[in-house]
């Protein structure tokens, strides 16, 4: 007899060893997240797939699923607390979705649209953030980047390599290029590695590419975030 949580009233059965998202996401439930993905060891860094089990608060990406586990995903208050985060994701960095070559295709802007963030709501911090376009195929906007260590784990885990590091501490967190000069020109990283692909806004980008889709042709402007997200990792898991 299969194990089984429950989410939002559904019963939905696991595997020993599975996380609340993955059993979620096999059995079609959509938990917000951004600094999740199947292929890499789960950070908990977002905290936007936060959700209450038994009356507690945990990370869904990294909490395991237990037997009777009774939980709240789809919740006015939870989906509240999301926006709250993904409204202070927008401030803490300077994100303007109209002029970004990433609108349509960002996973920030798409998981906003999805919890009807309509507005900031809090001021904006304009931070004084760098670019770094030194590589001759990829560029850093680091105005944008979100700190979910994507890269982070995709250049150790998938590329076998070490090209970014998080340093520093609350407003001054940063994302940093592990070369002498501290330039993305003098790492290790290649526009065909997954590192440079992984970023779910426009932090990082290849050169020379940014329109080949049109705009109201890309991934978000017709399909909903919950469903791009359940079929992708979906298909992943299947493979």
């Amino acid at each position: 007899m299969s194990k089984t949580i429950t989410i939002d009233g559904q019963v939905i059965p696991f595997e020993e060893g599975q996380t609340i998202m993955e059993a979620a996401t096999e059995a079609g439930v959509y938990i917000p997240h951004l600094c999740h993905h199947p292929e890499y060891t789960p950070h908990g860094s977002c905290k936007l797939c936060n959700v209450n089990v038994n009356g507690r608060t945990c990370s869904a990406c990294t909490f395991p699923a237990m037997e009777g586990q009774q939980i709240l995903n789809d919740a006015k208050d939870i989906n509240e607390e999301r926006k709250k985060i993904t409204q202070m994701l927008f401030v803490e960095g300077n994100h303007f979705c109209p002029s970004c070559e990433k609108t349509g295709n960002c996973q920030l802007q798409a998981v906003a649209y999805h919890l009807n963030m309509l507005d900031d709501h809090f001021p904006l911090f304009y931070p004084h953030r760098e670019m770094d376009a030194s590589h001759a195929k990829v560029l850093i906007d680091h105005n944008r980047c979100i700190f979910c260590t994507l890269c982070v784990r995709a250049s150790q885990q998938k590329d076998g390599k070490d090209v970014f590091a998080i340093s520093g501490r609350g407003i001054n967190k940063h994302l940093i290029i592990n070369a002498e000069s501290g330039l993305l020109k003098d790492s290790e990283l290649e526009a065909t590695d997954q590192a440079a692909h992984i970023c779910p806004t426009g932090a990082i980008l290849i050169k020379h590419t940014a329109y080949q889709v049109p705009i109201g042709e890309r991934i978000y402007d017709h399909t909903q975030i919950d469903q791009v997200s359940l079929n992708s990792e979906n298909l992943q898991h299947d493979n």
